[in-house]
This record gives C-alpha cells, sequence and structure tokens, in this order.
C-alpha cells in the first residue's frame, strides 16, 4: 500500500471543508445571528452555497517547498504527499529544495525560493525559532508562507499555519486506555515519550495526563525516546524490567514504535495492550491483524502537507475554502487526532505512512 495519498484528493480529510471540489446539493451554511421570526433579515445574515469552484483550473501558482530530510517515516511521507497533491493540479508549479535536517542550509534554501519569488511557501522548519527570520523575510517581500506543523515564533512569519493536535493526541489516547480500563482499580498505565525537550512531546504528555485523571487514573511509568526505532527498543526494554506488570501502554510515535514492539517480543509480555501514536501503517496492519498487543492508534496525519499545498494555492489564487463563508483562508487549522481501532482502521489507511 502506497504511502502516498492518491489521486487529486483537494479536501481538509474529515473536517469538512472542500479546498478543491465542489459539493453536491443546495445546502447553505449559515454564520452571525438570524431572527427567531421567518421575516428576510439580510442584514443580520451572511450565507454562502456550500462548494464552489475551486477545482476548476485558475491563476497558474508556483508554490515553493521546504521540509526536513526524510529520516523518518513521518517527515518521508510529509515530502511525498507534498508532491503528489501539488501534481494533482493543473494550474501548480512545485518547486521544492533539498530536503535537510541542517538549520542553516534549510535558510539558505528558503532564501533561494525569496530570490525566484515564488507564489506561496510552504515550510516545515526544523525549527520554528530558527527558521522564523527567514519566514518573515518571505513575508515582507509579499510570498505568503503556509507553516505546516513546527510553528514559527510569531505569526508575523505565516499567512496560514496547519498542523496536528499534540495535545489532542494525548487526550485521544487516554481516553481509549480509561475506557478500557474502566472499572479496574489502580491499573499501571505505562507511557512511551519521545523527545522530551520538545514542546510537542510535552503537549502530548500533558493530554494523556489530563483525559486520564479525568477517569481518575495516572501515569505509572514513564521513560522517554528520541522517536528512533533503536531508542524505543532500548527504554522499552528498561521499562518492562522495572514495571513487572502494567495494564496499558502509550507510545507517542508509531516510527519509534517498531522498537518498542520488538522490546516487547523480546520480553515475551503479553499482558497489557498498547497505544500507538501518528497513525503509520505498519501500526494499523498490526491493528487489523490483531495479533499483538497493539490495539490502537491515535493519528497525527500527514496529510497535513496534502491539505497545505491546496491552501497555498488557494491563498496565491486569493481564493478561499469553498463550505465557509469567508473570502479568505484562515490562518490557523489544528487538524484532529482521531483513534484507529480495529473497527474503524480501514477508513483511515489512506492517510496513513510507512515507517
Amino acid at each position: 500500500m502506497s504511502d502516498v495519498i492518491s489521486g487529486p484528493r483537494r479536501g481538509l480529510g474529515r473536517r469538512g471543508f472542500l479546498l478543491g471540489g465542489a459539493a453536491v446539493g443546495a445546502t447553505v451554511l449559515a454564520a452571525g445571528c438570524t431572527s427567531n421570526d421567518s421575516g428576510d433579515n439580510k442584514d443580520e445574515t451572511n450565507t454562502k452555497a456550500v462548494g464552489g469552484d475551486n477545482a476548476a483550473k485558475g491563476t497558474q501558482v508556483t508554490i515553493g517547498f521546504s521540509a526536513p530530510q526524510a529520516d523518518h517515516g513521518w517527515i518521508g511521507a510529509i515530502a511525498k504527499n507534498a508532491q503528489a497533491q501539488a501534481k494533482s493540479f493543473e494550474d501548480v508549479t512545485f518547486e521544492p529544495v533539498e530536503p535537510t535536517n541542517d538549520v542553516a542550509a534549510q535558510i539558505a534554501a528558503i532564501e533561494t525560493l525569496i530570490t525566484k519569488k515564488v507564489s506561496v511557501l510552504v515550510v516545515l522548519p526544523n525549527d520554528g525559532k530558527q527558521l522564523t527570520a527567514v519566514a518573515r523575510k518571505a513575508m515582507a517581500a509579499g510570498i505568503p508562507v503556509v507553516n505546516v506543523d513546527r510553528i514559527f515564533d510569531t505569526p508575523l512569519a505565516y499567512r496560514t499555519w496547519i498542523g496536528g493536535d499534540n495535545y489532542g493526541m494525548g487526550v485521544s489516547a487516554g481516553n481509549y486506555i480509561a475506557e478500557r480500563l474502566k472499572g479496574k482499580s489502580n491499573p499501571v498505565i505505562a507511557e512511551i515519550a519521545g523527545i522530551d525537550s520538545l514542546p510537542l512531546t510535552q503537549e502530548r504528555s500533558q493530554g494523556f495526563k489530563d483525559a486520564l485523571a479525568s477517569a481518575g487514573f495516572k501515569v505509572s511509568n514513564r521513560v522517554a525516546a528520541e522517536f528512533t526505532v533503536a531508542s524505543g527498543q532500548q527504554v522499552t526494554s528498561n521499562l518492562l524490567q522495572a514495571a513487572p506488570k502494567i495494564d496499558a501502554i502509550w507510545n507517542h510515535d508509531d516510527d519509534q514504535g517498531l522498537g518498542v514492539l520488538a522490546a516487547i517480543r523480546q520480553a515475551n509480555r503479553k499482558e497489557f495492550f498498547m497505544v500507538g501514536g501518528a497513525g503509520s501503517l505498519d501500526a494499523m496492519e498490526l491493528i487489523k491483524k490483531d495479533d499483538s498487543v497493539l490495539k490502537a492508534t491515535v493519528t497525527y496525519s500527514p496529510s497535513m502537507a496534502s491539505s497545505a499545498i491546496s491552501l497555498a494555492r488557494l491563498i496565491g489564487q486569493k481564493k478561499g475554502i469553498s463550505d465557509l463563508v469567508e473570502n479568505e483562508v484562515p490562518a490557523k487549522i489544528t487538524l484532529a487526532s482521531a483513534t484507529v481501532t480495529k473497527e474503524n482502521v480501514d477508513q483511515y489507511t489512506s492517510t496513513g505512512f510507512r515507517s
């Protein structure tokens, strides 16, 4: 199964905003206050027919694209999805620069795109803080920036931000675990985090903690890995030695989850169930097969790159999102984190990625 979102998928997934195609029917969205009587109060109502002509070929747009090096399955899918989405539009010219994990090199690459005067920039920065200045330089040059996931330090550095919900990932994982452990007294719940110094890891852990607390539970054992297979395996081995009995585990990242599962198999531990994070195809296949401790994953889909390209196209063509009343693309879009289980896994494989 391909880890690229195939075909001209021009929407924002299951959030209901059409970026490309026209909706069927005469549904109308209303915003603002409306009167209780049936009279015409057009001054109090803003309406817009669902759909539109966004799918039709429009003004030619050149989209510059920059992202880190694909040394992680999720990052690799970001680049592939962006390229595939750009190719689905006749009116988009895609200008990617060499992916790199070096901040200085990424800044230099973005500066070349500014010099080329691309219509719009789509950037997943290695470090949002360190790339804020070059993003502001692009904005000052009249080039709108679509900031993907790792956010710049100021809204002055981007026209639109689109990314996943790290706190929501933790909440989704915590709610799933709490529901499965309902009625159990003092369960042992373990957490395998990513890089602890990153705000995204801290947000995921906080969401997990808060969701468990709502159910009267808490994290009993916590270790932090580095979003890699090797680190996942190492810290999980340490965790399993320290905790002779566990009821549930949440692992923040499905890529490092390959190592986590390897350590679990080596230790021959089966008394608990596990929830993954991000929504890789590897995880979804195991969930569907249902012969391991992995029973669910919470999404942080790289499909956001596809949507970022669609948003950049609309911004470059000075259009809004068809299903929204406003004439402009929103300034921020946060994608929901869904819980993928055996019962609904087939709905999410199209947005999965290969670790």
